[in-house]
């Protein structure tokens, strides 16, 4: 079976996005699959594009109808995040590779359900991310920094043993970081073009 699908996780703040968004560019054949969600859009975000946007009940109903395939519930926002069948399917029918960006959870159904390669990008220090953090929103507040902090300690030491490959992306390496998983998912044998 051909590598379709490849997991790009990490803390909040780690540059995750960055990097789908920079593999992407090199590599149209792949596409990121668009989460849903229980929350409702900030700033110019679209529904669709940038998530698929559910109420708290609706969501529910997608889970019981099958329609999301995996998903984690953060109790201290209350919010429900998950991958959207219809998308993640509308894609690989397409032709396209798909880079997720998911939790442990999601990291496990797609190593399961689809042998996908996991790879968890980490910080060079919880200091480095920290700053990194506190420069992207310089408006957080200490509870909120806190928490952000509390949960990238316990995914470091808790989750980042389950992945095949750890990636750290330091402070003004992001080249690096890429060319590293660019090499990974080469030697995956990932169709890149």
């Amino acid at each position: 079976m051909d590598k379709r699908i490849l997991v790009l996780a990490g803390p909040t703040g780690v540059g995750e996005s960055t990097i789908t968004n920079e593999i992407i560019k090199r590599f149209p054949i792949f596409k990121r699959l668009t989460t849903a969600t229980s929350r409702k859009p900030r700033g110019n975000e679209k529904n669709k594009i940038d998530y698929y946007f559910f109420s708290e009940e609706n969501f529910r109903k997608e889970i019981s109808s099958g329609n999301i395939l995996e998903y984690t519930y953060i109790e201290n926002r209350n919010t429900y995040y998950g991958a959207y069948k219809p998308d993640l399917e509308d894609k690989l029918n397409s032709g396209f590779n798909i880079i997720v960006n998911v939790d442990i959870v999601g990291a496990k159904y797609y190593k399961e359900h689809f042998d996908s390669t996991t790879i968890f990008i980490a910080p060079e220090s919880l200091d480095d991310l920290k700053e990194r953090i506190k420069k992207r929103s310089p408006d957080i507040s200490s509870e909120e920094l806190d928490k952000r902090m509390r949960n990238a300690k316990d995914e470091m030491e808790k989750e980042m043993p389950y992945y095949d490959f750890i990636v750290v992306n330091a402070e003004g390496q992001l080249d690096k970081a890429v060319e590293e998983i660019v090499e990974i998912i080469k030697n995956e044998g990932y169709e890149l073009s």
